[in-house]
């Protein structure tokens, strides 16, 4: 008991980095002893995908409903969306940037490189359709996110609008919120586990690859994922919210592990929900909106990473933009990037959009894609983290401006 005890009072975050450093040395050490313990990993995955629709259906709506006032959404889902459309076109840029001065594509000969099948691309048209579930169990069983979303809005709306008699059903849904965010703390309790087996399979079957391989690019994505963090990420929280940086990635740190492990924004989404609420003091009915949207638009490391490979793809080719193409490719890439499913290697498949857009066939981009992605599982895990850190920076700048973020609570100590 004394040793479980110890435990418990180690601070997640450390265990979790604990993890994180074994399963990097087990997996080059030992890839039969990864390989051994990758069901621990899959289990976590699973785990945490378990909560995701639920989090997301009960988490907006409730956080609707508590709003009392359906006017005040407006200004809510005005500023969210504003400031992820304003952050996804900086790292769209911040990607492009690198991907022009360090220039990694350069002198790598595509011969003999496999191509990667891209599937048909999705009209705009059938997109904007898919927003509306025909069928809203299918939509949950398929786990697609805006038609949830788009279900989750009209039920906090409806809650709502129907005043005294739809009071039980916010009461439901505050209690449902309640219960899910203690399962989540449950689940957090297994991270160190989890980690450790993803990092370990992760690296067990060529993580040192990436960086040998494709060392440039890998170069690329750690230096333009830490510029978002530390200079756009880092000054809004200081110059437009007016708070510590310190103390925000401080209190984030346990999302963007979890980030990291998974390479998925919609799973790091239960933890981020917890650490706005616990550690940034973001009021609920806020956490609660703008969190879930930022899983499904706010995609920071995603835009950086599309911009980046399309400079990547453009020199793999021998191709040299001019002005008009860099401005398509920015805007396309924004785009991209909005529409991107929350789950690994994603943004790989969202280049067809970009390149398409300045001319290059999907012959050619498939071979990009052949190329990068048998690396991509460590870069996908670093890109996910700015995703993850922007869109706790986004929650924050609406929390203040909504006066819905205690101070105290964000200045204090951390909950762990």
């Amino acid at each position: 008991m004394k040793l479980v005890r110890g435990w418990f009072a180690i601070p997640l975050w450390k265990r979790v980095v604990a993890g994180l450093v074994l399963g990097v040395v087990l997996g080059a050490l030992s890839p039969e002893g990864a390989a051994a313990i990758k069901l621990i990993g899959d289990l976590f995955v699973r785990l945490i995908k378990m909560l995701v629709v639920p989090v997301v259906l009960v988490t907006i709506a409730a956080g609707i409903a508590a709003l009392g006032d359906p006017r005040r959404l407006g200004p809510i889902g005005g500023r969210t969306i504003g400031l992820f459309a304003l952050t996804t076109l900086i790292s769209v840029s911040i990607g492009m940037a690198a991907g022009l001065l360090i220039r990694p594509g350069e002198g790598i000969a595509l011969a003999g490189i496999a191509p990667h099948a891209l599937g048909t691309a999705v009209p705009p048209a059938d997109q904007l359709l898919g927003i509306v579930p025909a069928n809203i169990v299918d939509a949950l069983a398929k786990g697609d996110m805006l038609a949830i979303i788009f279900t989750a809005i009209l039920l906090g709306i409806g809650t709502v609008v129907a005043g005294e008699a739809g009071k039980p059903v916010a009461s439901l849904l505050q209690g449902l919120t309640a219960v899910l965010l203690q399962i989540v703390r449950i689940a957090m309790e297994v991270t160190p586990f989890g980690v450790l087996a993803l990092i370990a399979n992760a690296v067990a079957s060529g993580g040192a690859a990436v960086f040998v391989n494709v060392g440039w690019l890998a170069l690329c994505v750690v230096l333009a994922s830490l510029f978002q963090m530390l200079v756009v990420h880092a000054g809004l929280i200081v110059f437009v919210a007016r708070l510590p940086v310190w103390r925000f990635f401080r209190g984030i740190i346990d999302a963007l592990a979890i980030a990291f492990s998974t390479a998925s924004s919609s799973a790091t989404l239960p933890v981020a929900l917890r650490v706005a609420q616990d550690n940034l003091g973001i009021a609920r009915p806020v956490a609660s909106t703008v969190l879930p949207l930022g899983a499904a638009i706010g995609k920071d490391g995603t835009a950086m990473y599309v911009g980046l490979l399309g400079q990547f793809a453009l020199q793999a080719l021998g191709v040299v933009p001019d002005a008009w193409m860099l401005g398509v490719m920015l805007l396309t890439g924004a785009l991209a990037a909005f529409g991107t499913a929350p789950v690994p290697s994603a943004s790989l498949f969202m280049l067809a959009a970009m390149l398409g857009a300045v001319g290059v066939g999907p012959e050619q981009t498939a071979l990009v894609v052949g190329l990068v992605l048998p690396f991509d599982r460590l870069l996908d895990m670093t890109r996910t983290v700015p995703s993850a850190s922007a869109n706790l920076t986004v929650a924050t700048l609406v929390a203040r401006a909504e006066n819905a973020l205690d101070d105290v609570r964000f200045r204090g100590p951390v909950m762990e």
